[in-house]
């Protein structure tokens, strides 16, 4: 009880300090709310030239200012969202509207076994149903096999050349080069792993709030039974963001060899719980095919910024104290 009050005291501390800015971003209705939180990724630094970073990959950085989800998406995050979009479902493969639950049921693991075409319907309704533009371009009636995705044009596309995702999206699934700026990039290097400065990779157990869920030839997985924990369970990463090493790989926006045609296999980064280190380390990606469910892939979403997001510390010890309890 004594933890529970001085917990509620802090956060009304941070309400109070840190006025509008906002910790997590609202979505639902009634019973189905839920909430997303997302961590500031400045674009003012970047290599001076690509960095190697895997399989013809370059990363050059990103010189706008975005947010990265903090967190996985979850099971409970997804349930919500299908339930606000119900009674049409979500379609993963067009002859197949979400044909495959979840392998790993818990409401705080990441949600898995998720096609890349639903977690961009994901963030397609996380976008309409707050006043925004679809990132994705989506065209047929959702739920059935003419439901299909193509390109935006150049006059529409972001930046005017990434055709996949709409210039005026507020949520989106990350760039590789989004995606590794908040992973890896320190400010000047683009770091092996996604660890703070002064440490190290280590394996994690799920509870203590503390290491990385992958797999070692000495202890083998990090849980028993192996699988992915609940979000945030492990370390807080180098830029505030949680499990972009480990726990579940995660869907890239970008296509894995640069084109932009709508099937054309998309990049997967971070590795899953059962990935030795060597899957979690900056220049290591892979692929697969965009409608591919597998029970070690999931996804998370990022934003660009809002006025005075920019999470104040004492912010991000309230939710670091959140966390330990729901991980204990």
């Amino acid at each position: 009880m004594r933890l529970r009050k001085l917990s509620g005291w802090f956060l009304v501390l941070a309400v109070v300090v840190s006025g509008a800015a906002a910790m997590a971003d609202n979505f639902g209705t009634g019973l189905n709310v839920f909430t997303i939180d997302f961590v500031p990724i400045s674009g003012a630094t970047n290599p001076t030239s690509g960095i190697p970073a895997g399989d013809g990959f370059s990363f050059t950085g990103v010189t706008n200012d975005h947010r990265m989800g903090k967190f996985e998406i979850t099971n409970d995050q997804w349930d919500k969202f299908k339930a606000n979009l119900a009674p049409v479902p979500v379609t993963g493969n067009p002859l197949t509207a979400y044909d495959t639950a979840p392998s790993y049921a818990g409401l705080n693991v990441p949600t898995n076994n998720v096609s890349w075409y639903e977690a961009a319907q994901f963030v397609n309704w996380l976008n309409t149903s707050t006043g925004h533009q679809a990132g994705y371009n989506f065209i047929g009636t959702q739920g059935t096999s003419d439901y299909t995705l193509t390109t935006w044009s150049p006059a529409e596309a972001a930046g005017g050349t990434n055709l996949y995702r709409h210039k005026d999206a507020f949520y989106y699934l990350p760039t590789e080069n989004e995606w590794m700026k908040a992973a890896y990039w320190n400010g000047t290097a683009l770091q092996d792993y996604a660890t703070k400065a002064g440490e190290s990779l280590t394996q994690g157990n799920g509870t203590s709030g503390s290491g990385w869920n992958y797999y070692t030839t000495t202890t083998h997985y990090a849980t028993n039974p192996p699988g992915p924990w609940n979000v945030g369970c492990g370390s807080e990463e180098l830029n505030g963001t949680h499990d972009m090493m480990g726990n579940v790989g995660e869907w890239m926006e970008s296509s894995f060899g640069g084109t932009y045609d709508a099937s054309s296999s998309r990049g997967l980064r971070g590795g899953y719980w059962g990935n030795s280190y060597g899957a979690l380390l900056s220049w290591t990606r892979d692929n697969v095919i965009p409608l591919h469910e597998a029970i070690g892939l999931g996804f998370r979403v990022a934003s660009v910024p809002e006025p005075g997001s920019m999470i104040l510390l004492v912010s991000r010890a309230i939710v670091a104290l959140i966390l330990w309890r729901r991980c204990k």
